[in-house]
């Protein structure tokens, strides 16, 4: 299971207004606002912006410029991986050790839509440990009932961060984790493309590559 929520893309035209800075070209740009507030870009800021993100990495500085923030609830094996992009990313999440016993606990704490019947058997069994630990701590604070549900608690027990990132780090992690064998990795890249620009500074794609309604053509 994961979850991206609230999320906002920053400083595209900061971004774009300093690509143009090598070649003093500003009078060239053509962006603005729409009625919504957002930042568009020209045929001529995008077609410069398409020319950098193929020139490659020294080139397309200008990415590194352009920040998201998401809210993303995720099992802690998503996150240990997640965990790998240290460069340019960072996260807030909740805490485990001073909340953990803030809550009862259920089902809907754990990822598990892909648990056999067996396996969530195990899981309730687990939760009703858990469960039980939790009132013990609340009770007396006990702090080995504490410590027994940090050590208890499963790979597939969902934590939330918010976390920041900007475009060229998007590029390294959707090149890298579109084809993983979890499905949080897919989802995640499915979100990367709904981003504004994300098939033309993500992936890099031309405009023959980008079907009419915006799908990347097989």
């Amino acid at each position: 299971m994961i979850k991206l929520e609230h999320t906002a893309v920053m400083n595209l035209e900061n971004a774009m207004r300093g690509a143009r800075n090598p070649m003093n070209s500003w009078a060239r740009s053509d962006s603005s606002y729409d009625e919504n507030q957002n930042y568009c870009l020209g045929p001529n800021d995008l077609s410069l912006a398409m020319r950098l993100r193929k020139a490659g990495t020294d080139h397309r500085k200008f990415i590194r410029q352009i920040f998201v923030s998401v809210d993303i609830t995720a099992p802690l094996y998503w996150w240990k991986e997640y965990d790998t992009y240290k460069v340019a990313t960072v996260a807030n999440s909740t805490s485990t050790m001073h909340k953990i016993h803030a809550k009862p606990f259920e089902r809907g704490d754990f990822s598990n839509e892909q648990l056999t019947s067996e396996g969530k058997r195990a899981l309730d069994c687990l939760i009703e440990t858990l469960e039980a630990l939790r009132r013990e701590f609340v009770e007396t604070k006990d702090k080995s009932a504490w410590y027994s549900m940090i050590q208890l608690l499963p790979e597939g027990y969902n934590q939330l961060r918010t976390c920041t990132m900007n475009y060229e780090t998007l590029v390294n992690i959707y090149y890298a984790r579109r084809a993983h064998k979890l499905e949080e990795w897919h989802r995640f890249c499915d979100w990367i493309l709904t981003l504004p620009y994300a098939k033309e500074l993500i992936l890099g794609l031309d405009p023959e590559e980008i079907g009419e309604e915006g799908e990347e053509k097989a």
